[in-house]
């Protein structure tokens, strides 16, 4: 009888480990597609094809654009798409792995990486600079300045539930409430100072908190895949332990994980991984969200295959609403604007069906 549960067991296992394979090796070819077509897009007529063919020339060496319009082609594909397409993938693939992994640790379908706070203090990090031209960092300026306020301040919500964390053991409901309480002093802050702002300042600020990945350059790209990298390498390093944090803490404890430190490990991870992605490309809502529900419905909450899953979700994702959002009109849309209409009927959809079921991460 235990052979044949051993059996049956084995085989299970060995189907979610291919199915979780299968999924994610698709959504990572349909990313590398997406990824292609993304170099095309500009206000300069340029073929997919065209566009894949100057990336080749310039990975081999073999580019050597000689009229005007060959280098205007290479400009834009190599200097202007290259690193928005690069980050766009980064940035989609950190907001979802974290929203995955937030949402196991914290036990709740609607949890994100900005439950904490963390976009709300990156808000009012570059508020208070656009504003009232105050630097965290003294002579630094412009979007240099933005980007340091936007991080330093991103990571004072989960420095909070730190230091609560050393006077009272915080539980995954208690994270979120203290995430909360921070997420509402930050904003309306952020609106008192909003209240006199000019009005290229408004702008500014607007077009930050909708998010957008046209600003990325090759200088933020390092920093933005060493965050991918750190956020993928870690979370699979301690799959294991997020398996375990998923049940309640009594358990946890008795299979030996301490859950009060390893949910503030996770969660300081989480902060540093997402501040670094927020602080390029302002608040870029529904991917952290909805990106791990579609993995999860491709290959189950198993953290070892829904990490990877969620993180091509998340890029091809992100990606594509870019795409989208750089079509439409003659000077395009901030790619939240899209993230939020695609996400907005996923989301509900979850909702109706969390009525039918109990959600289990």
């Amino acid at each position: 009888m235990v052979t044949e549960e051993r059996t049956v067991f084995k085989k299970e296992y060995k189907k979610q480990f291919f199915k979780g394979v299968i999924a994610t090796v698709i959504l990572l070819i349909l990313a590398a597609v997406v990824f292609i077509f993304s170099l095309s897009i500009s206000q300069y007529p340029i073929g997919f094809g065209e566009a894949y063919r100057i990336l080749i020339d310039n990975i081999t060496g073999n580019a050597n654009p000689i009229s005007y319009a060959e280098r205007t082609k290479n400009q834009i594909v190599m200097e202007m798409n290259l690193p928005i397409a690069i980050g766009g993938l980064a940035v989609g693939a950190v907001l979802a792995v974290g929203g995955a992994v937030m949402q196991n640790i914290v036990k709740n379908p609607l949890a994100d990486p900005y439950t904490t706070g963390i976009s709300s203090g990156a808000y009012f990090g570059v508020t208070i600079y656009v504003v009232l031209g105050i630097s965290v960092l003294p002579l630094t300026y412009g979007s240099t300045a933005q980007i340091i306020n936007a991080f330093v301040f991103a990571l004072i919500p989960a420095s909070a539930i730190i230091i609560m964390s050393t006077f009272k053991k915080t539980s995954s409901t208690m994270m979120v409430l203290i995430g909360i309480g921070v997420m509402y002093m930050f904003s309306a802050s952020s609106t008192m100072l909003k209240v006199i702002a000019s009005p290229e300042a408004l702008s500014e600020i607007y077009v930050w908190g909708v998010g957008s990945i046209g600003k990325i350059t090759w200088d933020n790209i390092p920093l933005l895949i060493g965050a991918t990298v750190v956020i993928l390498v870690v979370m699979m390093f301690l799959s294991a332990k997020i398996n375990i944090l998923a049940s309640d803490d009594k358990m946890s404890t008795a299979l030996g994980v301490n859950p009060y430190r390893s949910r503030l490990l996770l969660l300081v991870i989480i902060s540093i991984t997402t501040a670094v992605a927020v602080c390029f490309t302002g608040t870029i809502g529904f991917v952290g969200l909805v990106a791990p529900h579609i993995a999860r419905m491709l290959v189950g909450s198993n953290a070892r295959y829904l990490i990877p899953c969620s993180a091509a979700v998340g890029a091809f994702m992100l990606l594509a609403a870019d795409c989208i959002a750089r079509n439409i009109g003659p000077a395009g849309l901030p790619v939240g604007v899209i993230t939020a209409l695609i996400g907005s009927p996923i989301f509900l959809y979850f909702l109706i069906r969390q009525k039918k079921s109990a959600w289990r991460p």
